[in-house]
């Protein structure tokens, strides 16, 4: 059974834990190692590794970090395979989910292989007679990452390259549920020449959160999980002068209007709902379906649903199980509050049968869910599609606008028109148009909306390096050498 500890200062951690957690095995039900929980003295000794290797990072030269930079991503290229099988074991993904989460993630290193130009400031020249104007951008310090289980390598993946790149060290937080792949990434950025204390892995609940949130020594916070507690990270944070961005929770809407492509919407809505189990913030659970075309696109989905093949992600199948007992249990009591609200129950993933402990929970699909039901105004974060019927654009509209996240959303149609209005007038961070996942690439930012994000910064882009550097502006004035410089020939005056 594997024993996971700190990956503090280049090396993991000697240091005893009093309290720890279980890993399990997601598709067996089997605990498959244990992860030590850190206190506050552990995360102290995290942030002032972190805090003593800022001193020398934060001037090492662009040329060097770029160095780093790309010997990391041939070593997360090169050990891609590794990487998913550790998320496939400890989350329950699919093999091909865990691979392309990888990719994904690699995306962002190799933007921020582009620091130097990102880094650029401006400079003015004369602004005054004989004063320029120009601007840098500086790191901020140690920073914190607080990281969910349901991309364990993705998601740290959108904060520490554009972080380090940027001059800062980092703390990252993983889940202590799957935190395998964060501990197998902190071996590779040693490999790859990065100084000891500049990345940092600390493992916990919230008493780890908690000695990050108010440590002096931190400078800012990146945070995703749902939106109860990206609010309590922001609000605690910010309290203590720290920059955070906290991405919360999602209830993404796909619109399909009449004139849509059927086939390419059922496809989209199997794929965008159930990949990953729905683990993640843009998997689609509402889809709005603009009369007549409702009956016809449960029909398709339905008959594609019978063609999923559920179980162990290492075996080939297209979805994998839950992943703990206790989350599998509450998706599936959302499937019998929808139920008893009623909603047509058109596929019950609960009949799913598979032998053996693992945290089984099938494709569930819904007809006729009204507003008022929990199934359609609370984030699932399961298997569960959710099908509203409405009779026209603008009541389609109102439904995704009134709904407290704005995370990322999809249209469905063939009418250029209505998709470029659509991107207009929605009140969502991401847009899709026949696109049902609507991440944006790296060089885009990643966040949306309302109660999906709390604080000003999405992640990675050019947001994600400002969020990470502070903006400064310098003045100056060079008297000539008549003033008592050295005589360079320049003329004297009086």
């Amino acid at each position: 059974m594997k024993q996971i500890t700190h990956w503090i200062n280049g090396a993991p951690s000697t240091m005893k834990s009093e309290r720890s957690g279980d890993i399990f095995n997601p598709a067996t039900g089997h605990i498959t190692g244990n992860v030590a929980f850190a206190d506050a003295a552990t995360v102290d000794l995290a942030v002032d590794a972190a805090t003593a290797a800022f001193t020398t990072w934060r001037h090492s030269s662009l040329t060097k970090r770029t160095q780093v930079l790309f010997a990391f991503r041939e070593l997360v290229q090169q050990n891609k395979e590794k990487i998913a099988a550790l998320i496939t074991d400890e989350h329950g993904k699919v093999l091909s989910d865990a691979a392309g989460e990888v990719t994904r993630g690699l995306e962002v290193v190799e933007f921020a292989c582009g620091i130097p130009h990102l880094l650029k400031g401006g400079f003015s020249e004369e602004v005054s007679t004989g004063v320029d104007v120009y601007s840098i951008r500086q790191a901020l310090g140690p920073v914190a990452i607080i990281s969910p289980f349901n991309f364990p390598a993705m998601v740290p993946m959108w904060f520490f390259p554009v972080a380090i790149a940027c001059g800062n060290t980092v703390v990252v937080k993983p889940s202590e549920k799957d935190p395998s792949a964060t501990m197998f990434m902190a071996q590779l950025w040693k490999e790859a020449g990065l100084p000891d204390g500049v990345f940092n892995v600390v493992h916990g609940d919230k008493v780890a959160v908690d000695a990050l949130l108010t440590h002096p020594g931190i400078k800012s916070v990146s945070f995703v999980g749902s939106t109860p507690i990206a609010r309590y990270v922001y609000e605690t944070g910010t309290k203590t002068g720290k920059r955070v961005q906290a991405l919360g929770g999602a209830k993404n809407h796909m619109v399909v209007l009449p004139d849509a492509d059927l086939e390419l919407a059922a496809d989209a809505a199997i794929n965008a709902g159930f990949g990953s189990a729905g683990e993640r913030c843009m998997a689609i659970s509402a889809i709005v379906a603009v009369e007549p075309i409702a009956s016809a696109l449960v029909a398709r989905i339905k008959s594609r649903m019978a063609n999923i093949k559920t179980g162990d992600g290492t075996q080939g199948v297209d979805m994998g199980p839950l992943v703990t007992q206790v989350h599998r249990d509450k998706v599936a009591s959302y499937i019998e509050a929808g139920a008893k609200a009623g909603a047509t129950l058109v596929v019950d993933g609960r009949a799913l049968e598979i032998a053996g402990d693992g945290f089984w929970l099938g494709p569930t699909l819904f007809d006729n869910v009204t507003p008022d039901m929990s199934i359609y105004k609370e984030e699932i974060f399961g298997p569960v599609l959710s099908v509203i019927r409405v009779d026209s654009y603008e009541a389609a509209l109102a439904l995704v606008n009134s709904h407290e996240y704005g995370n990322g959303t999809a249209i469905f149609t063939n009418d250029g028109g209505a998709a470029r209005r659509y991107q207009n007038e929605v009140e969502v961070g991401m847009v899709g148009i026949n696109v049902p996942i609507p991440v944006p690439m790296a060089y885009y930012s990643f966040g949306g909306w309302k109660n999906s994000l709390f604080g000003d910064s999405h992640a990675h882009g050019t947001e994600g390096v400002h969020f990470f550097t502070r903006g400064k502006v310098v003045t100056s004035r060079w008297l000539d050498p008549s003033h008592g410089g050295i005589n360079l020939g320049f003329p004297q005056n009086d």
